[in-house]
């Protein structure tokens, strides 16, 4: 098994300070800059609307980790399916990415809307969102993700 050393490029501040399912779309967060990082790594990023943040769910303990299968949000309407087709916290490596809207760049910080992330979660990453990485042609899902959607924004 190969790993891999990561360092955190920010930290969530604000927001919500529980992992609650629903409604996360007037979410507002800041991701503040870590110190190791030059303010310079931010330049350019307020002239894109939206930005994909990969974040830990670092809250989740070793005994909740899911690797095969299982029902979403534990709703037995809902089918049994496998910790990679669906988008838990309970994964492998703890890792959440979202795109997110950007309110603002100032200074050290980004100021962000619709980020599923708690207070105090470490961010990997800070990607824009670019129109030519999105899927080519029609995206497909199951009704149930649909479903399980429907109050999360």
């Amino acid at each position: 098994m190969t790993s891999f050393s990561l360092t955190t490029v920010a930290t969530v501040r604000g927001g919500r300070a529980e992992a609650i399912d629903d409604d996360w779309g007037q979410s507002r967060a800041r991701l503040v800059l870590a110190d190791h990082l030059p303010e310079d790594s931010l330049a350019g990023l307020a002239d894109f609307s939206h930005a994909e943040i990969i974040f830990v769910f670092d809250r989740v303990t070793d005994d909740k980790i899911v690797t095969g299968a299982r029902r979403p949000r534990g709703n037995p309407d809902w089918p049994l399916v496998g910790i990679f087709a669906q988008r838990g916290k309970n994964r492998p490596n703890r890792l959440g990415v979202t795109v997110c809207s950007i309110v603002a760049v100032e200074g050290r910080e980004v100021v962000v809307e619709g980020l599923d992330a708690i207070d105090g979660t470490p961010v990997l990453d800070i990607k824009p969102v670019l129109t030519g990485f999105l899927p080519r042609g029609e995206v497909t899902e199951p009704d149930w993700a649909k479903a399980i959607m429907d109050a999360y924004w």
